[in-house]
């Protein structure tokens, strides 16, 4: 069975399971992580994602995209997990650095043009990279979860709007807002 027939399906196997997992577990690693500012436990919430997934399958009805149902998912589990005894005892750990991992298609942007990276300027990149990303991970919530799900997973607006309950004039308006944020930021920095 494809994955395009899985809003009919009541059950999957372990093998599309992999395949979603291959196809969106960077994407939801990278969502659960800017909600929750933690690598671990940005581990461990998106395996329960895919376990809930998993099991869940019959709940899809394909009225939205697999990644945007997942995200949705994704969502939820970290909200859970937020309201939990866990996370309100004080294990809710700091901000880390993220390691830019990105789609892997710069280099081969940059092979095709003939021009190769130099170390030098990969580590620059790689900072500013990162110095971004900081930014990013300093606003407050509303706007990160925005711009994130906007830059990181590539939901349209209308996607945003239905994964976080807001209207999408609600969204258009945060994404802006997150965006004018994040280059004020980076004016500072220069």
């Amino acid at each position: 069975m494809e994955l395009d027939n899985l809003k009919a399906a009541e059950t999957m196997d372990e093998e599309q399971l992999r395949r979603i997992m291959s196809l969106y577990g960077e994407d939801i690693w990278h969502y659960i992580y800017y909600l929750t500012g933690n690598s671990e436990q940005a581990d461990d919430l998106a395996q329960e994602v895919f376990v809930k997934c998993y099991y869940r399958i019959g709940t899809y009805r394909g009225t939205s995209s697999l990644k945007a149902w997942l995200l949705t998912i994704a969502r939820n589990t970290v909200f859970s997990y937020r309201k939990s005894r866990f996370f309100r005892s004080g294990l809710w750990g700091g901000v880390q650095t993220l390691s830019p991992s990105g789609s892997g298609n710069e280099g081969f942007v940059l092979e095709q043009t003939g021009i190769t990276r130099s170390a030098e300027m990969e580590y620059l990149g790689n900072r500013h990279i990162d110095d971004i990303w900081s930014i990013i991970m300093k606003l407050p919530d509303k706007f990160r979860e925005v711009l994130v799900l906007d830059l990181r997973a590539e939901l349209s607006v209308k996607e945003i709007a239905e994964l976080t309950r807001l209207s999408p004039g609600t969204v258009k308006s945060r994404l802006h807002r997150a965006r004018r944020k994040v280059q004020e930021s980076i004016r500072g920095l220069e």
